[in-house]
């Protein structure tokens, strides 16, 4: 298991550092003003993918089980939800490439969460899956930074052997903020040094 994640680790290091070694040909940088595509243009997709690694006890709590599940069973107790992995990740989908719908936006944020922990009882490094968390909306940049965004955020789907009732600690499928709908505004500022 320690293996697996250890080539997971760095796999996904070297998917970052190899392609930028190479330095791409003249003719093959795209710029935005070049692109003059209509429907999917060539720099339609942004985005990027993360995974994080919790500490023992500090552990990620999707709010499947109650914090003081290890009373009903110790460490054979079957909520133990507890997170110690995490991937997750962004991606954006601009489908027009001129005209006023440039601006227009679509996008879809998963979280997937792995792990089997229980706060004072049980502390592994399992990477059992527990479920998935997604968010997904669309969007106008408005300009000057500005974005107008409506967002939709789903229940928790539990994957195998967790898509069941986990005994007297079980909270449901409602995760960390349940099922909404927003309309929201986001301002972007500054510029990132690399």
């Amino acid at each position: 298991m320690k293996q697996a994640l250890l080539w997971m680790v760095v796999s996904v290091v070297l998917s970052g550092i190899l392609p930028a070694q190479a330095v791409p040909a003249r003719s093959a940088v795209i710029t935005h003003e070049s692109s003059n595509r209509m429907f999917f243009p060539r720099d339609m997709f942004w985005g990027y993918a993360q995974f994080d690694v919790a500490p023992p006890h500090n552990e990620i709590d999707p709010n499947l089980c109650r914090a003081d599940s290890g009373i009903a069973g110790g460490v054979n107790a079957p909520c133990n939800a507890f997170a110690r992995y995490m991937l997750s990740g962004y991606v954006e989908l601009r489908p027009f490439g001129r005209g006023q719908l440039r601006r227009f936006f679509l996008f879809g944020a998963p979280q997937f969460l792995f792990g089997r922990n229980l706060p004072q009882a049980l502390y592994t490094w399992s990477a059992d899956a527990i479920g998935m968390e997604r968010t997904w909306g669309a969007g106008i940049y408005m300009g000057k930074g500005f974005e107008m965004r409506v967002t939709q955020h789903f229940l928790f789907s539990r994957f195998g052997a967790r898509d069941r009732n986990l005994g007297s600690a079980d909270l449901g499928p409602n995760g960390p903020w349940g099922r909404y709908n927003m309309i929201g505004v986001r301002k972007y500022f500054g510029q990132r040094r690399y």
